[in-house]
């Protein structure tokens, strides 16, 4: 999965993609990398992070998503008026950070064969990074990510449409994060698809020193122990090294 954020303030590559024609040209440009899916976003939801108006965050979304017709899309959203608009321009996925929680959320993608990613994230992107805390935070994002999808199929959202990402960096600190990857193969026995995004995240910058925009070797290497782990899907900005990982992994597990 490749990431496109059509904002002005994520952490990685905020105002890069912000511009229609950038973003589109970005989304083709992974694409031709390797990606399978493109998701893209209009609204930051990096620590910190203001909430935009749903108007802005459809401005932003629905002409790069109009222009990427032909390749699979996943639109990252929280809101279910977005995650209408999104799927009736196309969208095979909804990537959600609330996990389907807001009102109406589950109405809104039900009739659909969309797939659907839900995500664990404590609090909200404005607060999350503030002392988060877990007694045992492997369990309790498991439990909560087995209570979503039972809550997902009692709507009527087929168990085969879902995904799960217990949200590395999502109300969770560098030791949060590093627990769950340690144990992710715990979540595999939910029996659904896993999604790991820890692609340039500010926990590589807490074990390396490094800024942002040189933490792709430590991305690789979280990659690796994210596929080691039970991953089936990778959130990745940087898709043309990240292939060469899942290429020799596949390699070696296939000897």
């Amino acid at each position: 999965m490749g990431v496109v954020n059509i904002t002005p303030d994520s952490f990685s590559d905020g105002g890069r993609f912000l511009d229609r024609r950038a973003a589109i040209a970005q989304a083709r440009k992974l694409a031709e990398e390797g990606a399978h899916i493109i998701d893209i976003g209009g609204e930051s939801t990096r620590p910190g992070a203001a909430p935009v108006s749903e108007e802005e965050e459809l401005a932003r979304i629905a002409p790069v998503l109009e222009a990427l017709a032909d390749l699979c899309v996943s639109v990252d959203t929280r809101r279910p008026a977005v995650m209408r608009a999104a799927l009736a321009a196309g969208a095979a996925m909804i990537n959600d950070v609330q996990a389907l929680g807001a009102p109406e959320a589950f109405e809104a993608v039900r009739d659909s064969a969309c797939a659907v990613c839900l995500m664990h994230m404590k609090g909200e992107p404005a607060t999350m990074q503030y002392e988060p805390h877990y007694d045992d935070v492997v369990a309790e994002v498991k439990g909560f990510l087995c209570g979503r999808v039972a809550a997902a199929e009692a709507a009527g959202i087929a168990r085969e449409r879902l995904v799960i990402d217990p949200g590395f960096g999502f109300g969770k600190n560098a030791g949060h994060n590093l627990t769950l990857l340690k144990h992710l193969n715990e979540l595999t026995s939910l029996g659904v698809p896993l999604l790991a995004g820890l692609s340039r995240k500010s926990t590589l910058g807490r074990l390396t020193g490094r800024p942002v925009d040189e933490r792709l070797a430590g991305s690789l290497a979280m990659a690796l122990l994210a596929l080691l782990g039970g991953a089936t899907i990778l959130r990745v900005h940087d898709v043309k090294e990240t292939r060469d990982v899942i290429a020799v992994w596949e390699a070696v597990r296939n000897a």
